[in-house]
């Protein structure tokens, strides 16, 4: 017995198909170091660009440099402030160095306060030399603690933050911070959540569903804190600003 033969594409078809699934898949590629879109905030030689009190604040060996010293202690923290507009979703890279006792911190999305110069409410990205805040994310002059290190929170429409899951344990996760040397912050704020990574390790995640609370833009600045004698410094600070989706309901 003869059988009719078969168009020869009915057999090609099978191996077609499972060859295009195969070209389908794709893997992540590597982007820590991706600078595409990002530009330069801190030129390195001058403060052009910045305000902030120049009793705390200066350029230093091609750095940012914030110093408090025995007799110029502060009553208050006190910010170098980014001028000529502000930043709603973006990426914002730097690195910083801070001294054992220092407290600073990289503010975002922030207002500045009437009658408090130099004065921020705001996120703020967490950097102390003890280690004991790196990382997190804390409210300044607002909610304070949103998310500590290790933390993934939601911040209810109540103003409270709620841990929902965590990026890692708070005590594994201090020793990727290098004491005494430079480490690379990375911030992404999309939309309603909030990423801090500090060299390349996710440290603390916020999603603020506070509709009356949150922001959605505002100011960048850095910090020297009400304390001790401290010194921290910044350089390659650098932005990449996001194309802005929907905000979400209730914003």
């Amino acid at each position: 017995m003869r059988f009719p033969r078969l168009p020869r594409l009915a057999f090609l078809l099978p191996l077609l198909a499972a060859s295009l699934a195969g070209a389908a898949q794709t893997y992540p590629e590597q982007g820590r170091h991706d600078e595409t879109g990002f530009e330069t905030l801190f030129d390195g030689r001058t403060l052009n660009g910045w305000e902030g009190d120049p009793v705390y604040w200066r350029v230093e060996g091609g750095a940012l440099v914030g110093e408090v010293t025995p007799a110029t202690l502060l009553k208050q923290n006190s910010f170098i402030i980014l001028r000529g507009g502000t930043a709603a979703d973006f990426e914002l890279k730097l690195e910083y160095r801070i001294s054992e006792r220092g407290n600073s911190g990289v503010n975002y999305r922030s207002e500045e306060i009437a009658g408090q110069r130099f004065a921020l409410r705001g996120y703020q990205a967490d950097i102390d030399g003890q280690q004991r805040y790196t990382g997190q994310n804390y409210e300044e002059k607002g909610r304070t603690f949103l998310a500590q290190r290790g933390d993934i929170s939601r911040v209810d429409a109540d103003g409270k933050a709620r841990v929902i899951g965590a990026v890692g344990l708070k005590d594994e996760l201090a020793a990727k911070v290098k004491k005494g040397d430079w480490n690379e912050y990375h911030l992404i704020a999309r939309g309603n959540v909030l990423t801090h990574l500090l060299n390349g390790q996710v440290m603390s995640v916020v999603i603020d569903d506070d509709a009356a609370r949150r922001k959605f833009d505002g100011l960048l600045g850095v910090q020297v804190h009400v304390g001790p004698p401290m010194k921290v410094e910044f350089r390659n600070i650098r932005l990449k600003r996001l194309k802005s989706g929907p905000s979400p309901a209730g914003s």
